[in-house]
């Protein structure tokens, strides 16, 4: 029965009312649960309303039920209806999925197509003409609540993206203190390093330090996970090298304990692969601990070998399972290239690997350059090999040359 014209003027000064309040509220900066609760309070207002629903997407992306009349049940037991997702507009609703029997009519909210919100509501039975009145009305009041809400997500977005921005070049600065500043470069003793980072912080990392007089060490590593967390542990890592060297500067010990600490830092989460060299050059000796790494080619007396005792990955046991490491005596006249994965296991346009034989093959053809022109031309071949594909991976190489009187 519809309802008299008294009564039709009064909701047309109510909702006119509630729009100059909704505008004051957003203006205001009023949360999103108050928003949603004026308009709950707005349309239940109007007599023709019977229930109402009113879903939302959070800001994961999930539907959830923010307001409700009508019904006792629990906001968080609400489920959108897959049946919701095909209108485009406001429609009659015909829906037997659990509790929705009752609604007849469903009015969604888009923007460039995309599904913003659904108002799902129970009418009284008006004319045609008083419903569209009502149906247009609250289309309009959840479409100024919806663009409000989803403007206070975008803002929420912006913040996270700045927080995160942030804390990217907090990190990308701790993570350039990583490297040395400077490498040898002389006749007795050459290293080179380049570093291509897939991501603004990436997860190699390489170092030299100088022990004294005749002996230094030789890191490179790979730690899984890319970012802050993957920064933070190599850094960890990092201290931890170079504490160790300083008190200890057996191989095996530095490994065991680096193991420990990763593990203390990780829980197992996360591990890293990484190779660990130390030479001496009063007593001629190379020795070495390959943790999971690729192995590194040496160069020496004319043919290529790899390094690759050791052991497995490090932080993924409490206790590393096996330890050997390697040692190569009266050596005084080499040449070692260590590399991460992410150089040979780029791919190119055809879907083949660049792979470890056509890294040897580039090593062989190219051991008489220089240190720095090798890389340079290494990193070139790579660029050319990879054609139209993006790198997959953190790259780094790092390479010594060492050639005693």
């Amino acid at each position: 029965m519809a309802i008299s014209v008294e009564k039709q003027l009064m909701i047309k000064e109510l909702e006119l009312s509630s729009l100059f309040e909704t505008i004051d509220a957003i203006n205001g900066n009023a949360s999103e649960d108050n928003l949603f609760k004026l308009f709950k309070l707005t349309v239940t207002s109007n007599p023709n309303v019977k229930s109402l629903l009113l879903f939302v997407t959070d800001d994961q992306g999930d539907w959830k039920c923010v307001t409700s009349h009508g019904s006792s049940k629990d906001l968080k037991e609400w489920r959108l209806p897959k049946a919701c997702l095909k209108y485009t507009e406001p429609s009659n609703f015909d829906c037997e999925e659990g509790d929705f029997s009752g609604f007849d009519m469903i009015i969604p909210v888009l923007h460039k197509q995309q599904s913003l919100a659904y108002v799902l509501i129970e009418k009284e039975p008006v004319p045609a003409t008083e419903e569209k009145l009502t149906v247009n009305f609250i289309e309009a009041l959840a479409n100024i609540i919806i663009v409000a809400v989803e403007n206070k997500k975008f803002a929420r977005r912006e913040a996270r993206q700045r927080e995160y921005r942030k804390q990217l070049e907090i990190a990308r600065n701790v993570q350039s203190f990583l490297f040395p500043k400077e490498l040898p470069n002389g006749d007795e003793l050459s290293v080179a390093a380049s570093y291509l980072p897939h991501h603004t912080i990436g997860g190699d990392y390489y170092d030299f330090i100088q022990i004294d007089e005749d002996r230094f060490l030789m890191c490179i590593a790979d730690v899984s996970g890319k970012g802050i967390p993957a920064a933070i542990l190599m850094s960890n890592f990092q201290g931890g090298v170079r504490t160790l060297v300083r008190q200890e500067s057996k191989l095996d010990y530095i490994v065991k304990e680096l193991n420990r600490l990763i593990m203390e830092n990780a829980q197992g989460e996360n591990f890293i692969t990484a190779f660990l060299m130390i030479y001496d050059k009063s007593s001629r000796t190379l020795s070495y601990v390959n943790a999971g790494h690729n192995p590194p080619f040496l160069f020496r007396g004319g043919e290529f070998g790899r390094l690759e005792a050791g052991t497995t990955i490090i932080g993924s046991f409490k206790t590393l399972p096996f330890l050997e490491k390697g040692i190569i005596e009266n050596i005084d006249d080499f040449f070692v290239f260590c590399f991460t994965d992410g150089f040979t296991e780029t791919y190119n346009d055809q879907g083949e690997e660049l792979g470890d034989e056509q890294l040897l093959k580039f090593l062989e053809a190219n051991i008489h350059l220089d240190q720095q022109s090798l890389h340079k031309n290494m990193i070139a071949h790579l660029n050319t090999f990879k054609g139209h594909q993006a790198y997959a991976d953190d790259i780094t190489l790092l390479s010594c040359r060492v050639k005693l009187p």
